[in-house]
């Protein structure tokens, strides 16, 4: 990751997740990552209908120049949508992180290069799958950009997991039989 925002909200949400793959949707509270909500997204986990935007921050929108709420995510991808939904896919399905370089166009048609950040959430029973990101740009000013497309993508993998240490026991069950307790 590149940009700090990204940093914070990765820092943040692995924070809120613990031992567990993701956390769930309830716990990222607004108050911790206050500064970083006009960039933060949170997507619905609906290929049939683009990935609508649930929640869009205002930096977000004023990136794009459009409200986003409820409009598709992956049709703003046009050169390059079956590469995000394969991203997408991969986020929700397998709980990774994914850090995405995100190149733009702005009206003149200069690149402006962007870092997206996709999270996903717990999933539970009966409940919608979504999932969180953030779109920043590395400089200031940036309005109206169009014409997305990736420039690379990577995983973050999950980290080991942690394992409180184990007694093990030595039990004599029969003569010449011996069993460790607490080893696999």
């Amino acid at each position: 990751m590149k940009h700090p925002a990204s940093r914070e909200f990765f820092a943040y949400w692995d924070d809120c997740r613990g031992l567990a793959a993701a956390p769930d949707r309830s716990a990222l509270e607004p108050g911790p990552i206050r500064a970083l909500l006009g960039d933060i997204f949170v997507l619905s986990y609906d290929p049939e209908g683009g990935h609508p935007f649930r929640v869009a921050g205002t930096r977000v929108c004023a990136l794009l120049g459009l409200d986003l709420k409820g409009s598709g995510f992956t049709p703003l991808f046009e050169t390059c949508r079956d590469e995000i939904e394969d991203i997408l896919d991969a986020v929700t399905g397998e709980k990774l992180a994914a850090v995405v370089g995100v190149t733009a166009h702005t009206a003149d048609g200069q690149p402006a290069p962007l870092e997206m950040l996709l999270l996903p959430f717990n999933t539970r029973p009966h409940m919608p799958v979504s999932l969180t990101g953030l779109l920043v740009a590395f400089s200031e000013g940036r309005h109206n950009l169009t014409r997305l497309s990736l420039s690379s993508w990577r995983y973050m993998a999950h980290p080991p997991q942690r394992f409180a240490p184990r007694l093990l026991q030595k039990l004599a069950l029969a003569r010449g039989l011996m069993v460790y307790e607490g080893l696999i």
